[in-house]
């Protein structure tokens, strides 16, 4: 494994080492990985063994990794329909760790770890955190939730593996997170991107001083670029976007870097393909399609070939940071967000960048969605600024009308504009709920 090259590049610790392996040592390393878990999927888990017996497939059919597209898929209903444990594939005496989903929206998912398993994850939180810039030293306040949620566990084992000193001060109590920051010397923090738009709220009304926070490492919602430019200028730190799911081990899955021009897949733990989300087919490089991941060394729960609904790219060429593992676009979209109003797809990311390029206006928004007289209809509450909301009426109707020229140029359809106080819109202090689809259907 190459290590001297990469020592001393930007974001490097050893434990990236993997990050910069000539292309040709990585596929060898990911074939020999890849044939290992499909084998211990077939053997052990029934229901991947019986759908690849469907399609006439065994191990053996795994020779190289585009046999991989072979396969057939895993969706977050198998892990449903599985409830508790029906994909693990070890016994419960190896199992050391379990989380598992809200199950809000139905029977909750299981996910289970070996030591083996953490120690993997672990190491891929460290490489996360390291491409975000942090290092030995850092102060890190980590406001993900803990508990059955993965994001709490997975930011805390990494951070303090790489050295860090962590504040497990989980979400919430927003005066308190302010107090910490500013009285322990906070240099990042980790939480969601609606989370921190509220904190900076609430510490511009308090008057309080950030202090040393430098770093944010976002995740865990989508969020724009346009958002991250808020915050940035806001906030005076540096935004970083990472990446994960439970299904596959939680944070850690991908991370950007310093150039922040897309986020780098720790491809030798989680190979990434791309696919038509309607057919099914996998499509090449640098193609927008549906995010897929296999996990090459998940031994209590394998999954292969998981549907993760997110949509993006995948992209091959070299990222300035000198890392060679591919990068997938910021996840802005998810199949699953989407909404059809008038026969137009929309998503949520795309209203959120036509109102942040309208001045006047704070990065709080709701979309309502009503059914009136068998016709879809859109409305976007969007808070203003007190400085705007104090203005005129005339003002405000010009506001209005700009921000609905700016969605009508991005969505293609006009929809009802609503500007509301300052502060008039719920908060949220884990995953923002952005759209209210009301409609009787």
């Amino acid at each position: 494994m190459r290590t001297d090259p990469v020592e001393g590049a930007p974001g490097f610790h050893p434990a990236s080492a993997p990050d910069y392996l000539p292309r040709a040592q990585l596929g060898d390393l990911q074939l020999r990985r890849l044939k290992a878990i499909v084998k211990r999927a077939y053997d052990r888990v029934p229901l991947l063994r019986e759908r690849m017996t469907a399609h006439g497939l065994d191990p053996s059919a795994v020779q190289q990794l585009a046999d991989l597209g072979k396969l057939p898929f895993t969706v977050k209903a198998d892990l449903r329909d599985a409830y508790p444990f029906g994909l693990f594939a070890s016994p419960m005496e190896e199992i050391v760790r379990l989380h598992a989903s809200s199950g809000t929206t139905g029977k909750p998912i299981v996910v289970a770890y070996t030591a083996g398993d953490l120690e993997v994850w672990k190491s891929a939180m460290v490489r996360t955190l390291a491409c975000c810039g942090l290092h030995a030293g850092d102060v890190v306040q980590n406001a993900f939730g803990y508990g059955l949620f993965t994001g709490g566990l997975g930011a805390h084992y990494g951070a303090e593996a790489l050295g860090a000193t962590v504040i497990p001060i989980s979400g919430g109590n927003t005066e308190r997170q302010l107090m910490v920051m500013k009285d322990f010397g906070v240099t990042a923090l980790c939480c969601t991107p609606s989370y921190f738009l509220h904190l900076l709220e609430r510490a511009r009304e308090e008057k309080v001083d950030l202090g040393k926070l430098r770093a944010g490492v976002f995740g865990a919602e989508p969020w724009s670029d346009a958002m991250r430019r808020h915050i940035e200028a806001e906030g005076g730190i540096k935004a970083y976007d990472i990446y994960g799911l439970s299904e596959i081990t939680g944070p850690g899955v991908a991370s950007e870097c310093a150039a922040q021009d897309g986020l780098h897949v720790f491809e030798d733990h989680f190979y990434p393909e791309i696919i038509d989300p309607e057919t099914g087919a996998v499509l090449p490089d640098g193609a927008e399609g549906e995010l897929v991941l296999t996990t090459l060394s998940k031994q209590a729960m394998p999954m292969i070939r998981y549907r993760t609904r997110d949509l993006t790219t995948l992209e091959t060429a070299p990222c300035p940071c000198g890392r060679t593992i591919r990068r997938i676009r910021r996840i802005g979209r998810r199949s699953d967000d989407m909404f059809i109003v008038r026969g137009v797809n929309v998503f949520p990311s795309q209203i959120e960048t036509a109102i942040l390029a309208v001045e006047g206006v704070l990065p709080h928004y709701q979309i309502v969605l009503t059914r009136e007289r068998g016709l879809d209809e859109v409305e976007v509450r969007i808070e203003v600024t007190p400085e705007a909301f104090g203005d005129t009426v005339s003002a405000l109707e010009g506001l209005r009308e700009a921000l609905a020229r700016s969605i009508e140029h991005v969505l293609g359809i006009r929809v009802k504009v609503h500007l509301v106080e300052p502060r008039s819109l719920a908060r949220s202090e884990g995953k923002a709920k952005r759209v209210l689809d009301q409609r009787q259907i």
